[in-house]
């Protein structure tokens, strides 16, 4: 299977987007198609002997001619175009409004008035009627397009010139109003995600050149200067400097860099050259992987975008139905009144039930939700992850490098049976030598001194236990109490509150290492905030010892905590705790390579991004750049307030084109009012919809 993304320039109808989605993905050989209307983006995801290309050009042009498709990797943000195709509108919607008033101002012979209102109705309608023409061809009849025709057209009809007129002007005004404002809300979308840098300062023998991040290899030095923005990510190589990361992480605070340290693409450099080796290509860099990450997020629809999208397709033929009969049916069966008044109020109906703002409004609401969690370094991978916040029974976590700062410190050294505090310490670093874990880099800190690698003959790193080293002096044995009591080794040291490292040397216990790990510093925030948010329980799940455990446990005021466990325990304590909710769905925070697992075994997987791994990250649903618990509770305040205003467009809209689809079937409300019950109700929602991009949490 292979994915492709399109850009639909010119996309202008909500509607339009979805009979495009179910149109392509109809085809042999498309799995699935997504079109989202508020980023202008189709992804396809199809099979490798289908052309994909020639499928989705084809249906468009079919379909849609005045769209044009740009595949996504030769896009380019065409704004000056944009603005160039809104001004021609508005002139065409003066042009349109200027002939109207012409015949409604002065007295003119019928001849020419019926010819003004004719032009304005042609020049301020013929894309609506052009739609509806070409849709009737594919047998596309139900749409805004044919509503609109269908009831101006039948305004005609019965000489109300004026009113059909006023109609399709206004709506034309309202479809332009819908369209400024999505493209604004794009536009705004891209300001928060907009951390892909231009160029990048190749460092060569002969000099600095400025050239394309895409041409720069793994293994190159590049140079960052004050006030530019990262290219790739790197290593410092020389220099120091303090970077603005709030662009990646939502982190106020400046981060000071130096030498050894990683910097990821998308930091701004704030007061200090540095020289950085490239570590990852553009394509890997995390700018990349973060943009991709984002933009491609509406392809997962929230369960609230998929009922809207299902409730337009069948409510459109309903009403359509429900006028004919208002237009028909009354004036059989009641006396003194006409088929022409009757045939009135079922226009008023058609041009009321128009669902845009349904259609359009509650997808933008997702996409700002998803632009915004961006900004502020939380990763959304589908608007879907981002409703499913909404309604979060317990949150489980990884300890160390979740909920712990995972930057271990050596602070006790316990010898027995004889041995010295000095032999304990060069055997564990003996056995941690080839390990890149934590625990082993603060163990080989604490020995101070090189290890010679030429004594290990066989190594084996024993998951959730610990590690076995055969070397020229025997077998060494550096790992937790399970591991001691599986090799049957007198220890008589079990009880102890910290994380810990036992050391054996050819079945003989040497003594133990205890190691500091602290907790976050907003880590007992988290805790705290996730309860006043009415999440049920939290609960850590660990591999370290359980009076460790019981220790972090009890200073973060966490409801359970599970130790001791292996990858696999981890995954089968998480399933029983999903059977053991009461409503909402189980999320899982780690960060480790261990974690991937139960991540993406979780209802929810939530992955520490800056820190954590990639294969963590790449099972996450939810990526937290900042590696902070605290963003968690960021995240489910974004969700709601999504929701929330997702949820007052459906009821507002809902609201209103029901009493004004009551007043129109009962002969109250004009063709006039009817443009409010359409296009005005529109853009209220769409407004609305874009508070979702301004910051605010619950």
């Amino acid at each position: 299977m292979e994915k492709k993304i399109y850009r639909l320039e010119n996309l202008d109808c909500a509607e339009c987007a979805q009979k495009l989605e179910r149109a392509v993905a109809n085809k042999d050989g498309i799995a699935e198609c997504t079109v989202n209307f508020a980023s202008g983006k189709m992804m396809v995801t199809a099979d490798g002997n289908t052309d994909v290309d020639l499928i989705v050009k084809g249906t468009i042009k079919d379909l849609e001619p005045e769209v044009t498709v740009i595949s996504e990797k030769d896009a380019d943000d065409d704004k000056e175009e944009d603005e160039e195709n809104i001004r021609g509108r508005i002139i065409t919607v003066v042009i349109g409004a200027v002939l109207l008033a012409v015949p409604m101002v002065f007295s003119l012979p019928l001849w020419l008035e019926v010819s003004l209102f004719v032009g304005s109705y042609i020049i301020t309608g013929h894309m609506v009627l052009w739609r509806a023409f070409k849709n009737a061809i594919h047998l596309e009849f139900f749409d805004e397009s044919f509503l609109m025709s269908v009831a101006t057209l039948g305004a005609f009809a019965i000489g109300k010139y004026a009113e059909a007129i006023a109609v399709m002007l206004f709506y034309t005004i309202g479809e332009l109003l819908e369209d400024m404002a999505v493209d604004r809300s794009r536009r705004s979308i891209k300001s928060l995600i907009n951390i892909r840098p231009d160029y990048a300062n190749l460092k060569r023998d002969d000099g600095i050149f400025t050239v394309n991040p895409k041409e720069v290899n793994v293994g190159d030095v590049i140079v960052v200067r004050p006030g530019e923005r990262v290219p790739l990510d790197g290593v410092v190589q020389a220099g120091q400097a303090s970077f603005d990361t709030s662009a990646l992480t939502g982190e106020s605070a400046p981060r000071s860099i130096g030498p050894g340290q990683e910097v990821l693409s998308g930091f701004i450099d704030t007061d200090a050259l540095v020289e950085l080796r490239v570590t990852r290509g553009f394509g890997e860099s995390t700018v990349t992987r973060i943009l991709e990450l984002v933009e491609n997020a509406s392809s997962e629809k929230a369960p609230t975008e998929r009922f809207i999208t299902r409730f337009a397709r069948y409510y459109t033929p309903v009403v359509v139905g429900l006028a004919a009969t208002i237009a028909f049916i009354p004036p059989l069966f009641i006396t003194g009144v006409t088929f022409s008044e009757y045939i009135n109020r079922a226009l008023v109906f058609l041009v009321i039930s128009c669902p845009c703002a349904l259609v359009l409004s509650v997808p933008l609401a997702f996409f700002g939700g998803i632009g915004r969690a961006s900004h502020e370094g939380i990763l959304a991978k589908g608007g879907n992850y981002l409703q499913a916040l909404n309604r979060v029974d317990s949150v489980v976590f990884d300890k160390t490098g979740t909920l712990t700062k995972g930057t271990f410190k050596v602070t006790e050294v316990v010898p027995r049976n004889g041995f010295s505090k000095e032999d304990v310490l060069k055997f564990a670093a003996i056995a941690e030598v080839n390990s890149s874990h934590p625990i082993a880099r603060s163990i080989a800190e604490a020995y101070g001194k090189p290890v010679d690698e030429s004594m290990i003959k066989n190594y084996e790193e024993v998951s959730g236990t610990g590690i076995k080293a055969r070397t020229d002096k025997g077998l060494i044995l550096a790992g937790n109490d399970r591991m001691l009591h599986l090799e049957n080794i007198e220890h008589g040291d079990c009880n102890i509150n910290a994380t810990v490292v036992h050391v054996a040397l050819n079945r003989t216990y040497l003594g133990y290492i205890t190691i500091a790990d602290e907790p976050k510093d907003d880590s007992y925030k988290a805790i705290r905030s996730l309860k006043s948010l009415g999440v049920r329980k939290t609960v850590m799940l660990t591999g370290d010892n359980r009076y460790a455990a019981e220790f972090i446990a009890e200073k973060l005021g966490i409801d359970e905590y599970y130790a001791e466990l292996l990858p696999q325990d981890k995954v089968a304590k998480l399933e029983e705790l999903q059977r053991q909710k009461k409503k909402g769905s189980v999320v899982f925070v780690g960060d480790g390579i261990n974690d991937a697992p139960v991540i993406a075994r979780a209802d929810i997987g939530v992955a520490m991004g800056a820190l954590g791994s990639d294969a963590a990250v790449e099972a996450a649903d939810i990526v937290l750049m900042n590696d902070n618990p605290y963003d968690l509770v960021k995240a489910i305040g974004i969700a709601r307030r999504t929701n929330s205003i997702a949820w007052q467009n459906i009821v507002f809209a809902l609201a209103v084109k029901g009493l004004f689809l009551i007043m129109g079937a009962l002969g109250i409300a004009t063709m006039w009012e009817s443009v409010f019950a359409d296009t005005g109700v529109t853009i209220i929602a769409v407004l609305n919809s874009l508070r979702t991009l301004q910051r605010g949490g619950i």
